[in-house]
């Protein structure tokens, strides 16, 4: 391997936060493994968190390397699988590990991870736990999706010679305002890497104000484009449109606190029109579930939840959505989809996998972390922005009466998509080409 090309030496702050997270590792671990255990996961699993690998390391042949991906939860490591499934088809051989955070995450690698790859809980960012890990793996290239800057991680992976690339990069307004008062700190943290892949220019120009290269850092666009469409439950599907009879649907998903009062307002006002409409509301936190309910009840509307197994009848007016893992069910069951986190200035969530399943984009103001996305898609046709109650209830009425129109704002969806999704092999060559990534070599 080669030797690590640091351009900025680790700093005071650096040394102190590495020294606080050794203290406080077992209590993080406390935490984050009362989580993993909320949602069934095995002791044994519980401890990859500490760096205790459940998987022995693959057997490589000569010159093939381990590629490790990191991605926080189910949205990034989606963007990792689709590049794992590009890298994987130019350089068969090597093998890949996903890392990541949640449960929810490891359900999906389970499903989704292609066969030359496996997964584990990332470890915490602690010095004893990031040695285990890397002890253990001793990976040949790290490559963190999106925001994944974890000090001890990266600056451990690069002593060993771990070449290391950021990819999808996005950074909030407030996380830069707080790198720039440790730019020190920030300079080193952005020298760790070989290569800086950034959503959009302004993320690109983000970093090059915290001192990263120059020569390594590109923007790219959004990698979440060219993510395979969320899978669906040809069952469930069909279940849900014998359910509804030919009853017209909207959706309303990933929807946080203090954005379901405007979404039943918009329901409420369509009724007067569309009698039989039915809302499919699926909120970001299902564990607010009860507290949705209680909401739709004083709205005055008829409710079936999901989660208790209640069937969705005739006099249904909302159909609460809150489990997970059936986003691709219900992305299918309706051509329009309202995305929250964007009625509030949250950041908004993924178009692409709306578009993917072939339905048209409604969204609010507040979708700061898809900045580069929105407005293009906007402008091309394939989604709309409202403001409140009102014109989200304009919006659906629109769609629903005038079918030409909401077949044109699909087409344009699925349009813009798969011109985003050519960024996909210019990010797999620079990945080639700047972590020195190559084909293995065939056993004589």
């Amino acid at each position: 391997m080669s030797k690590p090309d640091q351009t900025a030496s680790p700093t005071l702050l650096f040394y102190s936060y590495r020294a606080l997270t050794r203290l406080l590792a077992p209590f993080a671990y406390r935490k984050v493994s009362a989580k993993l255990a909320a949602h069934g996961v095995s002791d044994r699993r519980q401890r990859e968190r500490l760096g205790h690998a459940s998987q022995p390391r693959p057997d490589l042949a000569a010159s093939a390397s381990l590629i490790w991906f990191h991605g926080a939860s189910v949205g990034e490591s989606l963007a990792a699988i689709t590049l794992i499934n590009r890298l994987h088809s130019r350089l068969p051989g090597n093998r890949f590990l996903l890392t990541s955070g949640t449960a929810t995450s490891a359900a999906m690698a389970v499903k989704r991870l292609p066969d030359c790859a496996q997964h584990q809980f990332a470890p915490l960012d602690s010095s004893a736990a990031v040695a285990r890990f890397l002890a253990h793996w001793r990976p040949d290239a790290g490559i963190f999706v999106e925001s994944e800057l974890w000090p001890v991680t990266l600056a451990a992976a690069k002593a060993r010679g771990t070449r290391l690339a950021l990819v999808n990069a996005r950074l909030s307004a407030k996380s830069v305002t707080g790198w720039r008062k440790k730019l020190p700190t920030a300079r080193f943290i952005m020298g760790l890497f070989d290569l800086l892949l950034t959503q959009n220019k302004q993320v690109a120009e983000d970093l090059l104000s915290l001192g990263a290269d120059p020569a390594r850092v590109f923007p790219s666009g959004n990698l979440k484009a060219g993510a395979a469409a969320l899978p669906h439950s040809a069952d469930l599907l069909a279940e849900m449109r014998a359910a509804l009879a030919g009853r017209a649907l909207w959706i309303a998903s990933s929807t946080h606190k203090g954005e379901e009062e405007t979404v039943l307002d918009a329901h409420k006002a369509l009724l007067q029109d569309h009698p039989d409409l039915c809302l499919l509301l699926v909120p970001r936190h299902p564990e607010r579930a009860d507290e949705i309910g209680s909401m739709i009840t004083q709205a005055g509307l008829t409710y079936a939840q999901r989660s208790t197994g209640a069937a969705l009848t005739p006099d249904t007016q909302v159909y609460l959505a809150d489990t997970l893992g059936e986003l691709g069910t219900w992305y299918a069951l309706s051509p329009i989809v309202f995305l929250g986190g964007s009625l509030l200035p949250i950041g908004g969530h993924n178009p692409f996998e709306v578009a993917q399943a072939g339905a048209a984009v409604l969204t609010g103001p507040g979708y700061s972390n898809f900045i580069e996305t929105y407005p293009p898609l906007i402008a091309a046709g394939g989604a709309k922005e409202v403001c409140d109650a009102t014109e989200l209830a304009q919006a659906v009425d629109l769609w629903l009466t005038q079918p030409d129109q909401l077949q044109n704002a699909r087409d344009a969806a699925r349009h813009y998509v798969d011109e985003q999704s050519g960024q996909l092999d210019i990010v797999v060559d620079r990945l080639i080409s700047s972590l020195g990534l190559h084909m293995p070599e065939r056993a004589p």
